[in-house]
């Protein structure tokens, strides 16, 4: 299984959507999910699923990853990966939807899924419009917009 956690590009801030929740990406954090999705694309990543946070800026960001690759299929919006959600429901219905799948959340809980999914108690902080690729429970590269490269990635 691999399994391509995304946390959501820049957004605007709160003061300017009303609330965290209502939060859209900014003009930057648009670019960066292009610059991400052209990312994954090089890796020759393939998803059988999509699936992101119900909030707007992950909405936005899948929309925009999924375009950079070429993905037909449905986006899921899942409500356990909003920010404070815990990790062992999302990682529980991952196992069911495909065998490549991109997962667009926030911090703290993406990474708290990253290490959930690796069985350790602690995940390196993501940056936002940053993928870390995980396969077979190993992490096996980093994309990151903001330099717009590949990176092996391995936590020890």
């Amino acid at each position: 299984m691999r399994i391509y956690l995304v946390r959501h590009g820049d957004a605007v801030h709160e003061e300017e959507a009303g609330s965290d929740r209502d939060r859209w990406l900014s003009p930057k954090g648009r670019e960066a999910a292009r610059v991400l999705g052209r990312l994954l694309r090089e890796a020759r990543v393939e998803p059988d699923a999509i699936v992101c946070s119900p909030l707007p800026r992950a909405a936005q960001t899948a929309e925009l990853v999924a375009a950079g690759l070429d993905y037909l299929g449905h986006i899921e919006s899942w409500r356990c990966l909003e920010p404070a959600a815990q990790p062992r429901v999302a990682a529980e219905r991952l196992g069911t939807i495909g065998d490549s799948i991109i997962v667009v959340g926030h911090e703290p809980s993406i990474s708290s899924l990253g290490a959930f999914l690796l069985g350790r108690p602690s995940f390196p902080p993501f940056r936002t419009a940053q993928c870390c690729a995980i396969e077979d429970r190993k992490p096996t590269f980093t994309a990151r917009s903001d330099i717009a490269q590949i990176h092996p990635y391995f936590v020890e």
